[in-house]
Formats: structure tokens, C-alpha cells, sequence
């Protein structure tokens, strides 16, 4: 079985964000960049899928400037066979990413896709549903376990509600959540084998998927900075505070 592994190169989530000073966009200069967490939970599912002996090869794909070969990469350190890189300078959005996914679906054809639930940086949470619709797949998504047996994906859902469980036919499409599982750490060997594992280039306008922009983004803005607490002196205070300055009971 193949498994493909879209992974989305963002800022590292120990990074505290700037914005730009003319609330243009986020400014990435001199920031440190890694793997969306999401996408490296994709990637340690993937690779355990194949130490079980279900999958066969692990692919991860990555789309974007130059600078993604790193977290390609980082991939390929962790246990990924193979990467490709869809290059392409273009500001991509949720629909561009799914559908330039589908050309690589159609090419590869991998049993399963497993992504990232969402990216840190949009927080989107549409990539996979939109391949999905794109490639005809059945999909599971927000999975905290994933099951492969007798041609059908089994995956718990995490939902509003507590956990539901959905089987899919293969071939499938998953996204996957923070409890899915832990992440491991690429080792120094690992790290020096990943140089010489085979990494492909495609062009992203080679695809014929039309990367016009359909969104504006007007403003980026920092979140209000919260207020300075007080210290009440009983729970009298309290409710009648709560009452009357803050009216969030009556």
C-alpha cells in the first residue's frame, strides 16, 4: 500500500508571530520555519503504518518556494521513502493546495492520503475534505486512530460529541488530530541518510491547475492585548462584579 503525506512548511510554533508594520501580512523575515505540527503527526502515522508492514512506501509532498526541500527533508530524516516537491513562488490558497494534490493523486496513486487536520498559520481545516471531494474519496477526518484492514480504513473521529468511528474503502483520504499519536525525533544517522534519498521537482504550472487568487486579504492585525486582573476580596465582590462590570450574569 502506498501512502502520500502532504506536509505544509509554516512558522515554528514556538515563534511568537509579527505583523507587518503596514498590516499587510505576517512578516517572515529572519523567522525560524518548520513542519506543520499536524502534518508531522501525518508523517509518524504514515511511517508507522509501514514498520506494521500495512503501507509499502511513504511519500511526502510538500508545495511552495525552495525553501520547503527542508521540511521534505525533515520527512524523508523521519522514515518518509521518497519526497516531491510541487514548486511554485505563487501565495497559495486551501482550494489551489487540494487541487494541485489531485494531480499528484492521479499520478501516484496512493491508497491513502493522510494530512494535516489544518496548518498553524491559516488554521483553515479544508485541504483534505477538498481532495477528497477533488479525487472521489472517502474520507475520515480529525482521526485520533487509524485502523487498516481488509481494504477498508477504520479511523476514530474525534468530534464535538466524543468519538465516532467511520470504515472507509480504499483508497482514502485522512486528516489527522493531536491525539493520533507522538511524534518521533529524526536521528543523526537518519538525518545524513535523508541527503541521499530521492527528492523530485515538478514544476507547479506543469499540473494545469490555475493559481489565481480568489481571496483578498485586506488586513492583518495583532489580537487586543487582554487587561491587567484585580483581586476581589470576597465572592459577594466577585458576583457583583461579574453583575455589573463584566454583565456576564444577571
Amino acid at each position: 500500500m502506498k501512502v502520500l503525506v502532504p506536509i505544509k512548511r509554516v512558522i515554528d510554533y514556538n515563534v511568537k508571530a509579527r505583523v507587518k508594520a503596514d498590516n499587510s501580512d505576517v512578516d517572515l523575515t529572519n523567522v525560524k520555519m518548520a513542519m506543520n505540527p499536524f502534518c508531522e503527526i501525518a508523517v509518524e502515522e504514515a511511517i508507522r503504518l509501514k514498520e506494521a508492514g500495512t503501507a509499502s512506501e511513504v511519500i511526502a509532498v510538500s508545495i511552495g518556494d525552495k525553501a520547503c526541500q527542508e521540511q521534505l527533508r525533515t520527512a524523508l530524516a523521519l522514515g518518509a521513502d521518497k519526497a516531491i516537491h510541487i514548486e511554485t513562488d505563487a501565495k497559495l490558497e486551501s482550494l489551489h493546495v487540494a487541487k494541485l494534490l489531485a494531480k499528484l493523486v492521479e499520478q501516484e496513486s496512493p491508497e491513502l492520503v493522510i494530512l494535516g487536520k489544518q496548518s498553524i498559520d491559516s488554521d483553515n481545516n479544508q485541504t483534505g475534505q477538498m481532495l477528497a471531494a477533488l479525487t472521489k474519496r472517502p474520507q475520515g477526518t480529525f482521526a485520533s486512530k487509524v485502523e487498516i484492514a481488509d481494504g477498508k480504513a477504520v479511523v476514530t473521529r474525534e468530534v464535538d460529541g466524543g468519538l465516532q468511528t467511520v470504515a472507509l474503502n480504499l483508497p482514502a483520504v485522512v486528516t489527522t488530530d493531536l491525539r493520533l499519536n507522538e511524534p518521533r525525533y529524526a536521528s543523526l544517522p537518519n538525518i545524513m541518510k535523508a541527503k541521499r534519498k530521492p527528492l523530485d521537482v515538478i514544476a507547479a504550472d506543469t499540473l494545469g491547475v490555475d493559481l489565481a487568487p480568489r481571496v483578498e486579504l485586506i488586513r492583518v492585525a495583532e489580537p487586543a492585548k487582554r487587561e491587567a486582573g484585580i483581586v476581589v476580596e470576597s465572592v459577594e465582590e466577585l458576583v457583583n462584579k461579574l453583575k455589573t462590570e463584566a454583565k456576564v450574569i444577571s
